[in-house]
């Protein structure tokens, strides 16, 4: 097994240093000791996701596994939110070496749609489990619920073998909030965030009218009234309200492009 590279503990290079608060602390592997001793266990997997909200876009959901007896603390990761886009560019191939294992699963727009997002939050993540070169044996989950573990099978689970198998069955723990706190949550949102936002600048190219290069999918008011004006494309979420808010959106920016 090869040893984790050491990071040297330093402020997040984005914050100044008379503006470090709580929120942007440093994280620590604290969560991921904790879940290791209680367990009995070395592979220590967390997962974050991106894109639950969003209206336009897959749901993303990213996974870092780490060895809890070989792991360097990595103090300047942090939750992918409060670091610069650049800033979180460059981490990605440092948390890929730092961890033992990776992986980065998404659930389609069509997916959400049919499944409930719930539902597309776990085949979102037992895709990325599925990309882990190591398997891990528990698993720290950003949040209070826990979408990730395998609901009991019914009946027809139980006739379709050839469907995707979705959902864990290990022992998870979530932490709200933990994506500020821990180091491998911390992690795996970088690396959810930086491969969904690529995944929507790339989109836009082809939508241009809906400034996902921008927005990410996200609800703006732009966004909003572009649906308004254009309809939903095949990437936008049908099953949502799409277009709430939209008329004054659009009232608003016609009479500022007036003006």
């Amino acid at each position: 097994m090869r040893s984790s590279p050491t990071f040297p503990s330093r402020q997040p290079t984005n914050v100044p240093a008379a503006k470090i608060s709580a929120k942007n602390q440093p994280t620590t592997l604290d969560h991921e000791r904790a879940l290791a001793a209680t367990q009995q266990v070395r592979f220590i997997g967390a997962v974050d996701e991106v894109g639950r909200g969003a209206l336009a876009g897959p749901i993303t959901v990213g996974m870092t596994v780490i060895d809890i007896q070989s792991v360097s603390e990595f103090p300047q990761l942090r939750d992918s939110k409060l670091l610069r886009p650049e800033t979180r560019v460059d981490l990605v191939p440092q948390v890929r070496q730092w961890a033992v294992a990776y992986g980065v699963g998404h659930s389609s727009a069509q997916e959400i749609d049919e499944l409930g997002v719930t539902a597309a939050l776990r085949l979102a993540g037992t895709r990325a489990a599925a990309q882990c070169c190591v398997a891990p044996e528990a698993i720290l989950l950003d949040g209070s619920y826990d979408w990730l573990t395998a609901p009991e099978p019914d009946l027809f689970d139980l006739l379709a073998d050839d469907r995707e198998p979705v959902g864990l069955h290990l022992p998870v723990r979530t932490i709200i909030k933990g994506d500020m706190t821990c180091q491998a949550i911390a992690g795996a949102s970088i690396l959810a965030k930086v491969e969904r936002d690529a995944i929507m600048v790339d989109l836009a190219s082809s939508y241009p009218s809906f400034g996902w290069e921008i927005n990410k999918g996200y609800a703006t008011a732009a966004h909003r009234a572009a649906i308004v004006d254009q309809g939903p494309c095949d990437y936008h979420r049908k099953s949502w309200n799409l277009t709430s808010g939209a008329n004054t959106a659009q009232g608003e920016a016609t009479t500022k492009k007036a003006k």
